[in-house]
């Protein structure tokens, strides 16, 4: 037991204080070493909005899993439709951080309407003809399509697949194998003008049309088990470019820049070619 006979006040203070000092190091962990590390900052979550042509679901969703394992607290979204009806949302202030589509006039129009900053090439597409396995409308061959009674299904003027047919059926109307009156045939066996090319291929997979232009790369492997395609010839075919751009709004512009390039990188040119595209760099 502490005398403290035998020592002065000043002592005792000092003591008390020495121990107080040892109690409040221990506390704080202090053993002779380094204090431990802070923790690293948490990367901010980000969450990237892409409007892009509906012929880009199945490619750009697997583009965006890539994307996002590759910048991490970073989410991509997709808003899929006619590349003519997300200009119109752009126009209409629906938020967006990146825009791509399937022909070069709406990504003019959105250009001229200052919604997207310089746009970039990324892939080219063509059109086929699909019809149902078990072929209701026994065609064979693109002649067959002037049969009276064939239901031809087909995508709006305005939007860019509805554009090409009509551009592939003149070229067909000035040719000598087929020819104005072959052009009107077709037209006249047009059943339904849908709004995006994807309503084409369901609507030629569940039987409700006997035909249907869509593009190449639509003839998916899950379409493949339901439909079959008819190629068009280079001749007449055209070919679609498709332009991407980061908007002017976007709330995180870095990221939407960054995207562009994942888009533009051998990764990304190795999905859009595995998926039938013409790739930027001269692929599939």
């Amino acid at each position: 037991m502490l005398n403290v006979r035998k020592y002065p006040l000043y002592s005792l203070h000092a003591l008390l204080l020495l121990l107080i000092a040892c109690l409040l190091f221990t506390a704080c962990g202090g053993n002779g070493g380094s204090a431990s590390n802070p923790t690293a900052p948490t990367p901010k979550a980000v969450t990237l909005k892409v409007f892009a042509a509906a012929s880009l679901t199945e490619s750009f969703k697997e583009i965006g899993t890539g994307f996002q394992a590759a910048h991490k607290g970073v989410t991509v979204t997709f808003n899929f439709a006619g590349s003519q009806a997300l200009v119109q949302q752009l126009k209409n202030g629906a938020p967006g951080d990146v825009f791509a589509s399937a022909d070069q006039a709406n990504m003019t129009a959105a250009t001229t309407a200052g919604l997207v900053g310089d746009a970039q090439v990324f892939a080219k597409n063509k059109l086929v003809l699909i019809i149902p396995v078990n072929n209701p409308g026994k065609i064979n061959t693109l002649k067959d399509l002037a049969n009276k009674g064939v239901k031809i299904d087909i995508e709006a003027p305005t939007v860019p697949a509805g554009k090409y047919t009509r551009q592939i059926l003149d070229k067909m109307g000035k040719s000598p194998d087929y020819g104005t009156a072959y052009e009107n045939a077709v037209k006249a066996n047009f059943v339904s003008q849908e709004d995006n090319v994807k309503a084409v291929v369901t609507k030629v997979q569940l039987g409700e049309a006997d035909a249907g232009f869509v593009y190449l790369t639509d003839v998916t492997t899950k379409a493949a088990q339901k439909v079959k395609e008819i190629t068009i010839p280079d001749i007449f075919n055209v070919v679609a470019e498709y332009p991407i751009a980061v908007t002017k709004n976007a709330a995180d512009a870095t990221d939407a820049k960054a995207f562009v390039q994942y888009v533009l990188s051998a990764d990304g040119q190795a999905i859009l070619q595995k998926a039938h595209f013409t790739t930027v760099s001269g692929g599939a």
